[in-house]
């Protein structure tokens, strides 16, 4: 059986109106350029559930498949999770389209975007969930192109015995150094795997230390080069890629987050409640432990809070 995840410590509180009224606790691993453990608050060793921090990875495993994308906007949308907004679900059914895919061939379930502009548009519509607006559907219709390249069937493509999801977890065990110590279902039906922040920090290292031309610093181009396709307008992604030169990031489910800048170090965070209100701040402050400064951590670096409809508190970091 696998360690279990012990748990973190406090990283972040609560304060409104001058009074701390509650913390996250949470586990953070800080590598320098070199890969070495500078810094670790919490279990850091324990294997945990990335969620979507791992798309890159798997992304990964895809071009090795046969993956061939004449796009690099296309690579960052597999590797994302993007906010349904227009220009994500435009991307998404051109995809399905070149292989002569329609939505239905999606296996993740219908839902409604992640992004509040965008979930507001379709109710304005009168629409409702959709395979495609789920946040997760580029890296499916990845998937199902991945399939038609190498031959295999799109029957049951996200299953974990299915040879997509065994090439894909060679790819996570790869650059993470790791064996998987668990596999789980994500949210939107496919496997996830379980490795360790320590893990996780040292892989995006790996992506964004990538010689040119290869399929690591491919994919860390990708999405660097388009980071609205990652996630959306005004997410914390978007923001930290456009504000912070070279820096590679990507966010999961459950309060985890995991970043990286070449020749500087890299971060990988989990929110033990799964807060994503936690994560940002936590983000920031183990960033400029490595002296990443930009004006965009200084904008990212508390989390307002509202009282009434005007800020009167916020979430901020208390360590590292």
């Amino acid at each position: 059986m696998a360690q279990s995840y012990t748990g973190g410590e406090p990283l972040a509180e609560v304060v409104r109106s001058g009074f701390v009224e509650g913390s996250h606790r949470g586990s953070v691993v800080v590598l320098d350029a070199g890969g070495e453990v500078v810094f670790s608050a919490g279990d850091v060793l324990a294997p945990i559930f990335p969620r979507s921090s791992s798309k890159p990875l798997q992304a990964i495993g895809m071009l090795r498949s046969g993956l061939r994308l004449v796009d690099s906007a296309d690579l960052a949308l597999v590797c994302g999770s993007h906010y349904g907004e227009d220009f994500h679900l435009a991307r998404v059914g051109a995809l399905l389209r070149s292989a002569g895919l329609t939505e239905s061939a999606l296996r993740c379930p219908p839902d409604m975007p992640i992004g509040e502009a965008a979930r507001a548009a379709v109710y304005r519509a009168g629409g409702g969930p959709a395979r495609i607006q789920m946040n997760c559907s580029g890296k499916h219709a990845g998937m199902l192109l991945t399939c038609l390249a190498a031959g295999w069937s799109v029957e049951e493509y996200w299953q974990p015995g299915h040879p997509l999801q065994q090439r894909l977890r060679a790819a996570v065990e790869e650059f993470t150094g790791e064996s998987v110590a668990a596999v789980g279902v994500d949210g939107c039906g496919a496997p996830v795997l379980a490795v360790s922040l320590t893990g996780m920090a040292g892989a995006f290292l790996r992506l964004v230390s990538g010689a040119p031309g290869s399929v690591e610093r491919t994919v860390a181009d990708a999405m660097r080069t388009h980071p609205e396709l990652v996630a959306g307008t005004g997410a914390e992604d978007t923001r930290l890629m456009n504000g912070v030169p070279g820096l590679l990031s990507k966010v999961g489910a459950e309060g985890v987050v995991v970043s990286a800048v070449p020749g500087v170090g890299a971060v990988a965070i989990k929110i033990d409640d799964g807060a994503a209100r936690a994560r940002q701040p936590v983000l920031v402050a183990a960033l400029r432990r490595l002296g990443v400064t930009a004006p965009v951590l200084d904008e990212m670096a508390e989390l307002p809070l509202f009282g009434g409809g005007t800020p009167v508190g916020t979430v901020r970091a208390l360590q590292p």
